[in-house]
């Protein structure tokens, strides 16, 4: 060595290491210290200029970000390997050990290791600041039904939840006729009216309004509404259509029970058991109105009962449902078992009726139809009765139903006994209804017992395959007050 006359062998800098780290510094340039900034709330780092980015600790996309903050300095040398030393997670430091390679004095490439550490500052980022904010919101989506029962939007409310939707929303308001979703980007927003469109049938429209503009850069703000406006028809509704859509689905009868809304809205022929689907295109097209509101039902019970063979398919029908089965019944009202008074209609719910049972059902013999489709039918067309379901013992239902559905957590103007007797008939309808409980998950009840579900004389009942457990995790569980970590 030409520094120290150390022996070595020969290299083109005739300097041991020691005196050649001492001469020539690699390392010089590149910061020691550096700042992350990070979100306590989405637990997100800022990834410059604007970008906030999920990061696990000790991750390859915690590095990348890590190295970017040097890169402009690595240029200089060549980086062989970076990896992170321990450091306590609730430090607020991280750091990155760096091996790097440079060609000094006459050709010798020195190879040094050293340590840049990062000190993470708390940051809250602009979503999260919009979140706190409440009232700062870019776009909002108005979805609106004009019904007075709710069965849609409670089946709409559980999807949501299952597909996780609402967890972008700032702010959910619950209004007279339905619910307000406020995001903080139109995209967000425009990917929820997508998916209302893509779940019930439904029409929506969009508008926007100017809130500021910089002349000097061009940069417009708008604030967006999108109305999304739900078809008028939910689940055990009766309907009439327009002679025109009947003729269309496969000369079935105008007037037609509502079974179900999903997408599309699946109607039935309570005398031929003829099944056809609308959806929201069609409808809008060739609208139709409820003929009943829930609160007319009345209630029958079953005199006779007689389950009719198929009948013969007329020219043109449509698919007939396998689920139903058809059958003819003499009825009596429960208000009107004084007397000799009966009527006879025909039904798609033979499977499920026998003599003796008591059934909800409208009444069209005596009500004043106010239609403009119902009103042009010919008198003989129009059946006196429509039975729409079983009735069974509610509070004997509450009491054994051993499942529970999750809520959205929003901002209620108060809910009213009206509110919640529709919420219990939609739970009924999960418990009646297999298609629509698939798309719904049901949570199990830890807080009631339970019972067999070999019960063939009750109402029916959600299986418990059919549930999931509702997870819990306790303070103790995460090592919080009171937790024994030495075992």
């Amino acid at each position: 060595c030409c520094q120290c006359g150390v022996a070595i062998p020969p290299n083109p800098a005739n300097m041991c290491v020691g005196c050649l780290r001492a001469q020539v510094d690699i390392t010089e340039g590149i910061p020691k210290q550096g700042t992350l900034h990070f979100c306590k709330q989405c637990e997100r780092y800022l990834q410059p200029p604007g970008t906030w980015i999920q990061c696990a600790l000790e991750s390859r996309e915690l590095l990348a970000l890590c190295l970017k903050k040097i890169k402009a300095s690595l240029s200089k040398v060549r980086l062989i390997d970076a990896g992170f030393i321990w450091t306590e997670p609730h430090s607020k430091r991280l750091k990155l050990k760096l091996t790097v390679q440079k060609e000094v004095i006459n050709g010798a490439v020195l190879q040094q290791i050293f340590v840049v550490e990062y000190i993470v500052q708390s940051q809250m980022c602009e979503d999260c600041h919009r979140i706190e904010a409440k009232d700062f919101w870019k776009a909002v989506v108005q979805v609106r039904q004009k019904t007075l029962h709710k069965k849609t939007f409670y089946y709409l409310e559980q999807l949501i939840l299952k597909h996780r939707l609402h967890q972008n929303t700032l702010r959910i308001k619950e209004i007279h006729d339905g619910l307000d979703f406020y995001y903080s980007s139109k995209q967000q927003a425009q990917k929820m009216v997508d998916f209302l469109q893509c779940t019930v049938p439904s029409r929506s429209k969009s508008s926007q309004r100017l809130i500021s503009h910089d002349i000097h850069s061009n940069v417009y703000n708008y604030k967006s509404t999108f109305s999304v406006e739900i078809v008028p028809i939910c689940k055990d509704n009766v309907v009439c259509l327009s002679p025109k859509l009947a003729q269309s689905l496969g000369n079935m009868s105008q007037i037609c029970v509502c079974i179900r809304v999903t997408s599309t809205i699946h109607l039935i022929d309570p005398n031929t058991l003829q099944i056809a689907e609308i959806d929201g295109n069609t409808y809008w097209r060739h609208p139709f109105n409820s003929l009943f509101h829930p609160k007319q039902l009345e209630e029958f019970i079953i005199m006779d009962i007689n389950r009719v063979q198929e009948k013969k398919k007329c020219a043109g029908a449509g698919a007939r449902s396998n689920k139903h089965t058809l059958a003819e019944a003499w009825v009596q009202k429960t208000s009107e078992l004084n007397t000799d008074h009966q009527y006879f209609c025909c039904t798609h719910l033979g499977h499920i009726l026998n003599p003796g049972d008591l059934v909800l059902g409208f009444d069209l013999a005596n009500c004043n139809l106010n239609d403009e489709f119902a009103n042009k039918m010919n008198p003989h067309n129009i059946p006196d009765v429509i039975l729409i379901k079983k009735s069974y013992d509610r509070t004997k239902r509450q009491r054994r139903r051993n499942w529970k559905l999750k809520e959205l957590e929003r901002d209620r103007e108060g809910m009213d006994t009206d509110d919640e007797r529709q919420y219990q008939d939609f739970l009924e309808d999960l418990e009646e209804d297999e298609a629509i409980r698939k798309n719904v998950n049901i949570y199990r009840n830890a807080d009631i017992p339970v019972e067999s579900d070999t019960d063939d004389d009750g109402p029916p009942r959600i299986s418990l395959a059919e549930m999931l457990e509702d997870l819990h995790i306790s303070q103790d569980a995460t090592g919080g007050e009171g937790a024994n970590m030495m075992t």
